[in-house]
């Protein structure tokens, strides 16, 4: 009898424990859809009222921004670096976020900054806008109103550039560089306003499009097939070599901009594969030794060099998507709560040979315009 309380105690342990790791394991599987609930706005975007506009005019507009942009010094780089960034905002009350939004501004300057305008801060002066992105959640639903809400936060977007080109460019050679929702903005900024101005086409030295889908049959500019070539782009998105479902979940689920400025599916097109290790858009396996130096700059004092890591990954085209080995450094790989692992990686696996790209490209405009007659 003296047992029985500590085989009923046993089993009433045993079945809270089983209760939790099921309703750990339905958390886990259901995690989108928690996720989705919690930063839906529950507002229909057609009665939003958003926050307001940004004045480019005014330093407080632009996350990063060189100390006399209307006036390079003879020791800046010869180039200027345009950089949209990536989602930083959760969602919740707004479907675009507040250009002033606290949380927001510290993961850019603390993460997103470090690791991908970083790799641009010897390729030139780099502007970037703070715009009313659209939250994370618009990534994670199909629904009319977040289409809107990513239009919305181009208005902003092809403002900043406008503002730029008019008051700081003063014909300098320039690279645009977008990443993840950015990048997508930047490739519809390409299609309207670069592509279509010969003024400005002839001063761009490379667009890079980072965790970005473009299709392959119809780049904004004609896509990076050589190293030093320059006026062209280099798109991408990536996922490691053992994650195979990621990658057509990403293709599934991606939205491109057609030439009306609506976001499409990609209906069965090829993504645009650049692959930083070759320096091309090439379907040809790039082994680990070409790798220049991957990083983990998060958490870095503004433009610190952050220590490279070489030959850590390998990386081949396939089917229009990077497919990455895992990188042998624990500082390279997924870290933070599940929202923030939808976000553009706190690192950067491609630090060392983006830089190098960009700058052999910069330099390949300049020569060419050098040669060209005036």
């Amino acid at each position: 009898m003296a047992d029985r309380p500590k085989g009923f105690k046993r089993l009433v342990t045993a079945g809270v424990i089983l209760a939790l790791l099921l309703v750990a394991g339905a958390a886990f599987v259901w995690r989108d859809d928690i996720l989705r609930t919690r930063l839906d706005p529950k507002e229909p975007f057609q009665t939003y009222d958003p926050p307001p506009a940004p004045d480019y005019a005014t330093n407080a507009a632009w996350a990063l921004l060189p100390a006399n942009p209307g006036a390079p010094s003879p020791t800046d780089p010869v180039a200027d670096v345009f950089f949209v960034g990536p989602t930083t905002f959760d969602g919740g009350r707004h479907w675009n976020a507040p250009i002033d939004d606290a949380k927001a501004d510290r993961l850019f300057r603390q993460v997103m900054a470090p690791n991908y305008a970083g790799p641009f801060v010897r390729v030139g002066r780099i502007f970037a806008p703070r715009y009313r992105q659209a939250s994370l959640y618009t990534f994670m639903t199909l629904r009319e109103d977040a289409k809107e809400a990513r239009r919305f936060a181009y208005s902003d977007v092809v403002a900043a550039f406008r503002h730029y080109v008019a008051n700081y460019n003063q014909d300098r050679p320039f690279v645009v560089v977008g990443v993840e929702q950015g990048g997508g903005l930047a490739a519809r900024l390409l299609a309207e306003e670069v592509a279509t101005n010969p003024k400005l086409k002839t001063r761009i030295a490379a667009a890079y499009l980072i965790q970005t889908v473009v299709p392959a049959n119809s780049p904004p500019i004609p896509a990076c097939i050589a190293r030093d070539q320059p006026g062209c782009l280099a798109a991408w998105i990536s996922v490691f070599e053992s994650e195979p479902e990621r990658a057509q979940a990403i293709l599934d689920r991606s939205l491109v901009w057609d030439q009306d400025g609506q976001l499409v599916n990609l209906q069965g097109r090829v993504p645009l594969c650049f692959n930083p290790l070759l320096g091309a858009a090439s379907n040809a396996p790039a082994p680990a030794r070409l790798s220049l130096g991957a990083a983990n700059a998060t958490g870095l004092e503004w433009g610190a060099r952050p220590a490279f890591l070489t030959r850590q990954v390998a990386a081949r085209c396939e089917k229009g998507v990077l497919r990455v080995s895992r990188p042998k450094s624990s500082s390279l790989r997924p870290s933070g709560s599940w929202t923030d692992q939808r976000k553009a990686a706190a690192y950067n696996l491609f630090y060392a040979d983006i830089e190098a790209d960009a700058k052999a490209r910069v330099g390949a405009l300049e020569t060419q315009r050098a040669a060209a007659p005036r």
